[in-house]
């Protein structure tokens, strides 16, 4: 492994080119052009570390602090990394392994850290390329500092 990206600050769908992730959309609801689905994976169900194909990856603890940021200060999601606004935030939920403790999820079912949003599509132009299919995934991108192996 390569390490862990260190983070000055990450917004999702932000203009951020250094590092990025793919998840798929799960979910649409065409009445309110809702799109739901995992924004980031940190760690699978077995809690074994994601790697994205340039071997970097993100610690749970970075994930779930960069979720907050992007709630508390930008709730926003933008166009292929390029254009800023075209949707707003509606739901965001950080899921480690003490939450699903806590609401009585069974080890395995879940990702043990990972973070789950749905976001409303205000651009119309953007809800036909989800509706269509040409955009089929959540895109999160951020910058950071390559660390060290060892």
């Amino acid at each position: 492994m390569r390490g862990a990206p260190s983070w000055r600050g990450l917004f999702a769908f932000l203009d951020m080119e250094n590092w990025s992730q793919e998840f798929e959309i799960k979910k649409l609801d065409d009445e309110q052009q809702l799109v739901f689905g995992f924004l980031s994976v940190s760690t699978d169900e077995n809690g074994q570390l994601i790697i994205d194909s340039q071997g970097d990856y993100i610690l749970p603890a970075d994930l779930e602090k960069a979720a907050y940021q992007h709630v508390l200060f930008s709730r926003t999601a933008g166009e292929m990394h390029k254009r800023i606004g075209v949707g707003r935030l509606v739901e965001s939920f950080i899921i480690t392994k003490e939450k699903q403790r806590l609401l009585g999820i069974p080890d395995g079912v879940l990702p043990e850290c990972a973070w789950w949003t749905g976001y409303r599509i205000d651009d119309p132009d953007v809800w036909k390329k989800i509706r269509s299919g040409e955009y089929a995934a959540f895109s999160i991108g951020g910058t950071g500092r390559r660390l060290a192996d060892g």
